[in-house]
């Protein structure tokens, strides 16, 4: 063989195997979320969806019956490991107790990547998320330049321990420092549950005759704050977190004052589309935490699209930020 032919042979074998390994189709993606009931999850899920769709994957739903149980969640686990999923996309309905259950999956040799709660145990593909912290400062702040900076004010707690109620509501309270006029009146928990908001809020409303605002920390309690400050004929200024389709259309209503896009179909997409390339052989970013923004009538149009008709980004887009 000619010498040049052979170099250009080895230099082309070489480049093979550099090559990453052959797309394959039809990876089985196991996706957990939380609870049925938060509208943010289900968006979490359709983006997830619509990624598997795009690369031609397949999505299985665990999703606990009882809304964030613990034991239902380790269960869902041990079905994904007998099965062999070849993915885990995870949410864990608690970021310390779900701990074993990830070592689990890790212990089974399953691709994991944790999505909007950051686990404190396991090993992971990659993280994918906001930072909480930043919604709850910004959307916070947004909300007490429109109470002109006095009144009073009641924060609704998610799920009290949770990881993102505590950076959250850590937020809204370093935003207050800024506004010396403003009075916290009230802090409770609402677990995340629009039912429990309202019940929360009538009973905080005979304790304080004068509600300027409330800061909800997911927009399914700033809807529940919303029906019963309505039920009372009450009105005062309302935000949450998540920028669910439910709060853009409150925003549209002019019920809802603003939300902090916590963007869970966006999470979805790169939660599976991660797990997919990490299957593939491909690049992946180990880190994506999605920028702080506030959504209100000054900008909704943007994001005022069903779940089931949205995109999910291009990973060179991802790729670039």
């Amino acid at each position: 063989m000619p010498k040049n032919l052979l170099t250009l042979t080895g230099a082309l074998a070489l480049s093979l195997l550099a090559m990453p390994a052959a797309h394959a189709d039809g990876e089985r993606i196991a996706v957990f979320t939380k609870n049925q009931t938060n509208p943010y999850f289900q968006a979490l899920r359709q983006g997830a969806d619509a990624a598997a769709k795009d690369l031609n994957a397949k999505v299985t739903h665990y999703i606990p019956t009882k809304p964030d149980s613990i034991p239902e969640q380790m269960s869902q686990i041990e079905d994904v490991i007998i099965k062999k999923a070849d993915a885990v996309v995870f949410v864990p309905v608690d970021y310390k107790a779900m701990g074993p259950g990830v070592k689990k999956i890790n212990a089974a040799n399953i691709p994991v990547v944790n999505v909007t709660d950051r686990s404190e145990v396991g090993n992971f593909v990659a993280f994918v998320g906001a930072s909480d912290y930043e919604l709850g400062l910004k959307t916070a702040t947004h909300l007490f330049k429109a109470m002109g900076g006095k009144g009073n004010l009641i924060l609704l707690e998610g799920v009290k321990g949770s990881a993102t109620s505590i950076d959250r509501t850590r937020g809204v309270r370093d935003a207050l420092k800024a506004f010396p006029n403003i009075k916290l009146v009230a802090s409770q928990p609402a677990n995340y549950q629009r039912l429990q908001a309202l019940q929360v809020m009538e009973n905080l409303m005979q304790s304080y005759p004068q509600v300027d605002a409330v800061f909800a920390a997911n927009d399914a309690m700033a809807i529940g704050a919303i029906e019963a400050l309505q039920g009372a004929n009450r009105k005062a200024l309302v935000s949450g977190i998540n920028g669910t389709k439910e709060a853009i259309d409150a925003i549209k209503a002019g019920t809802l004052l603003a939300t902090g896009d916590y963007n869970g179909f966006i999470q979805g997409c790169l939660g599976t589309m991660t797990a997919i390339r990490k299957l593939r052989n491909l690049p992946v970013k180990t880190e994506i935490v999605l920028p702080a923004t506030v959504i209100d009538k000054s900008n909704y149009q943007s994001v005022d699209i069903p779940a089931d008709k949205r995109a999910c980004p291009r990973w060179e887009d991802v790729d670039k930020a």
